[in-house]
């Protein structure tokens, strides 16, 4: 009887091997396809970046393009046009307000120079006034002189120097008497202080100077005080 010998032993397939080789295998697919998923979308955000860029420049275009258009449309911040008769219109009436202008500073400087001669010519008017009063003093006085006799003569003498000298002074500095004895009443230089009738003199005929009247140059400083002729009754 052969013995047999020992039966060599049949190799049991490893189910884990084949499943970790073709894990093995799949791998770099696996890895293949990540990396094509991850690229995808950066490919997708490229070709958008891409496209966006023409649109971005269009826009701006269109942008600018009405931004002229308003500029030289009629918008609120536009400027009317300016017609030669306007410009003309406008030149006339600058030179009429520079014509006025010049007339009122002429008129300014006159009416200035006129205050300063005035008060110049017119400074001693209140000081003349003044001595109106002693005029009259002097004139009552001569007068009353005349009127005595014996010593006074020397002294009206005296009054009547110191009365001329006075008058010298005041036909120096322009100051006039107003003495309208026989000239028309004028209401300007006289004061009436009584009518009277008289049928030889024309109505309103100064008949006598109650007291005398001075001008300055010009100016009444004291209306001459008069007696005025008035007309008689009809039938007189």
């Amino acid at each position: 009887m052969v013995e047999e010998g020992p039966k060599p032993e049949q190799a049991i397939p490893d189910e884990g091997a084949e499943e970790r080789g073709a894990e093995q295998a799949s791998a770099p697919d696996q890895a293949t396809a990540v990396v094509e998923e991850v690229t995808a979308p950066d490919q997708a955000a490229a070709v958008t970046e891409e496209t966006s860029l023409p649109e971005q420049e269009t826009g701006a275009k269109v942008a600018g393009e009405q931004a002229v258009v308003d500029g030289n449309g009629a918008g609120p911040e536009s400027e009317p046009e300016v017609t030669p008769e306007q410009l003309r219109e406008e030149l006339a009436q600058a030179r009429d307000a520079m014509l006025r202008a010049e007339a009122e500073a002429r008129n300014t400087r006159r009416r200035a120079e006129q205050d300063v001669e005035k008060a110049r010519r017119f400074a001693l008017e209140r000081f003349s006034g003044e001595l109106l009063s002693v005029v009259d003093n002097l004139e009552r006085a001569l007068l009353a002189a005349e009127q005595q006799a014996g010593d006074l003569k020397v002294i009206a003498e005296g009054v009547d120097l110191t009365l001329k000298g006075l008058l010298d002074v005041f036909g120096r500095f322009n100051i006039a008497v107003l003495e309208p004895e026989g000239a028309p009443f004028d209401p300007q230089l006289h004061q009436a202080m009584s009518m009277v009738e008289n049928p030889d003199v024309e109505p309103n005929t100064v008949l006598q100077v109650v007291q005398k009247g001075y001008t300055l140059n010009g100016r009444l400083i004291r209306p001459a005080m008069v007696v005025v002729s008035k007309a008689p009754p009809d039938g007189e």
